[in-house]
């Protein structure tokens, strides 16, 4: 697609109004693919397929828990994984690197020959994600190693107590193995943190506090009352074949573990925090840091899988911005909301559908949202051929990462013994009610449940890609995620509901300032307080800081899906069909988005000649 690529923004950075379908036609992409070549017509080349089957197998052994968490391997080797987490020294990312690079050199030998169209797809995927691997290393340890979002002190203990298998005895008895290894891991990650900090790479002071209350959280309760402990003691309530005399040695000696060697290690953790904290400051930018400047561009190509820049994508937020919020303001002086600016007439409008009474609004928010997911299954059935086998479940965040995360999607597991998973935030005082079902939309379906359980069960590309081990990356998934936001409101999903409309539009305009405030913290100087002005949450923004280029994969992602989908209608005319598309997008799995426009191309010129 050079076109795409060659094309400059310039030319629309002043035009603020532009729809989004046409506007997005100026994203440029990066050449991550290898375009396809008459070769890709030719049979399936077996002995890529034998050799990339070879691969990923090599590559997901590098990492236990990703060996966990797709379960993708079965039988002695399943178990044995099962019984290990992934180390985090120096040694092990050099072992990755290698590994990355090896496979990068022999994957260039296979796309010069010749590979099916599947096989050319699943190459450009698997050449996208080392790439991604190699180019990011120079840059790994600008990421704090205990940021208050994903870092260590909470990864551990969500793996641990959510995605670790509990189906029987022998899981209970590899949970304790794993259990063995924390303190190990918490070390290896401590020493991580005092190299970085040695080359200045350290965070801001309200990031280190967050992670400082995690910290300090998970040290309060005795041993016996861990979470590490009390999730093993709920999880084996009823296990089939675990009698109560080995559950109870089970649970004494997680106890034992938790108090001889995770505690030390945290409380070692705890000591690195307070030894740093003078030197922290307030700066938010990862531009603070140094080679900063080249680690924000890396972080943009790597969640946005394209070439645009900071400061366009910064325009490109700009634009959507006054989009939305003119279309915004037509609904909210709709409802008598004329006063003030659309943050200010948002707020007033909240403030009109928080729970009103005495008790907890929580289990009755929490079943609304229930009902919106089952709702949106329902309305979902005449734009989807597609559709995932495994259900989906909403639940409240829970307690050690409600205070600093976001609604998120755990996958289901492979085997069934795990549903999809909405999480919902539920810290109150105060509740999103009106944006209640475009985050359900998102997170659940059609959004994040639909295209991840999806690629997880499909069958006609290969394991590598179904389990996500090489993927699109983040502006593919969150880009989807986003697309079906706009979807309900294009279908007329909030016909009669003009507070829920605008609940959709803010979310959108929510993504579209997160391309400002992304871009303005991390190369425009930005301050934290400058970002929450913007409109954006506090602990939204502090996840930025903690995550630099990610909140920009999902609008940018969002407008390529949308421009591909326009581009199709236009050149199919009657032939276009909008679950077709869909099928063909989800069917896909995750790629990056150059690929995806290949498919794309690929699919309307099929649909053409039938």
């Amino acid at each position: 697609m050079p076109s795409h690529r060659q094309r400059s923004l310039r030319a629309l950075v002043g035009a603020l109004f532009i729809p989004a379908a046409v506007a997005v036609a100026s994203l440029p992409l990066a050449a991550h693919a290898a375009a396809p070549s008459k070769s890709a017509a030719a049979k399936p080349n077996k002995a890529f397929d034998k050799w990339a089957d070879q691969f990923a197998q090599d590559w997901v052994r590098m990492n236990p828990q990703m060996a966990t968490s797709t379960q993708y391997f079965g039988g002695a080797e399943g178990a044995r994984l099962d019984r290990q987490l992934t180390p985090l020294t120096k040694a092990q990312r050099q072992k990755v690197q290698a590994l990355a690079r090896s496979g990068l050199a022999r994957l260039d030998k296979w796309m010069a020959g010749p590979l099916d169209a599947t096989q050319r797809t699943s190459a450009s995927v698997m050449r996208w994600s080392l790439q991604n691997v190699i180019a990011n290393e120079p840059f790994e340890d600008h990421a704090f190693v205990f940021s208050q979002f994903s870092g260590v002190q909470v990864s551990l203990v969500n793996f641990m107590t959510t995605t670790h298998p509990l189906r029987n005895p022998q899981d209970v008895d590899s949970y304790l193995a794993r259990l063995e290894q924390v303190g190990t891991r918490m070390d290896e990650a401590l020493a991580r943190a005092l190299d970085a900090a040695s080359r200045s790479l350290i965070p801001p002071r309200f990031i280190l506090e967050r992670a400082q209350y995690q910290v300090d959280t998970f040290l309060k309760p005795a041993a016996g009352d861990n979470v590490l402990v009390t999730s093993l003691a709920q999880r084996t309530e009823k296990m089939d074949g675990l009698s109560i005399d080995a559950r109870n040695a089970a649970l004494a000696r997680a106890a034992r573990i938790v108090e001889d060697s995770i505690r030390p290690a945290y409380k070692r953790v705890q000591e690195f925090m307070a030894e740093i904290h003078p030197r922290t400051g307030d700066v938010a930018g990862i531009s603070r840091l140094p080679n900063g400047a080249a680690a924000y561009a890396r972080a943009v190509e790597n969640f946005t899988s394209t070439k645009l820049t900071p400061n366009e994508i910064h325009e490109i937020g700009l634009r959507e911005v006054a989009r939305i919020e003119g279309e915004m303001d037509k609904h909210l002086r709709s409802l008598g909301l004329t006063d003030g600016n659309i943050e200010e007439r948002m707020k007033q409008l909240d403030a009109r559908f928080q729970p009103k009474g005495e008790g907890d609004p929580r289990p009755a928010i929490l079943a609304g949202y229930a009902e919106m997911v089952k709702d949106a299954e329902r309305r979902s059935s005449t734009l989807f051929n597609l559709k995932p086998r495994a259900p989906v479940e909403v639940r409240r965040e829970p307690p050690l990462t409600e205070p600093s995360a976001a609604a998120h999607y755990s996958l289901p597991a492979p085997d069934g013994t795990r549903p999809g998973i909405f999480w919902v935030p539920m810290r109150g005082p105060t509740f999103d009610m009106i944006r209640m079902r475009s985050l359900s939309y998102h997170e659940a379906v059609p959004g994040h449940h639909f295209q991840l359980a999806i690629q997880q069960e499909l069958t006609g590309i290969p394991k590598y890609r179904s389990q996500r081990i090489f993927s699109g990356g983040s502006a593919h998934s969150e880009g989807w995620a986003l697309y079906t936001e706009r979807l309900a409101v294009e279908q007329g999903w909030y016909e009669g509901d003009v507070p829920g409309l605008l609940g959709a539009l803010g979310s959108e305009l929510f993504r579209a300032r997160r391309l400002v405030v992304d871009t303005g913290l991390h190369s425009k100087g930005w301050t934290r307080q400058q970002a929450i002005d913007y409109g954006i949450g506090a602990q939204e923004v502090e996840r930025y800081v903690a995550w630099p280029g990610q909140a920009n994969a999902y609008m940018i992602g969002m407008l390529r899906i949308i421009e591909l989908r326009e581009k199709a209608r236009r050149e199919l005319g009657a032939k276009f069909s909008l679950p077709g598309f869909h099928d063909l997008v989800l069917g896909a799995g995750s790629v990056p988005l150059d690929v995806l426009g290949e498919l794309v191309d690929g699919w309307i010129a099929q649909q053409k000649k039938a």
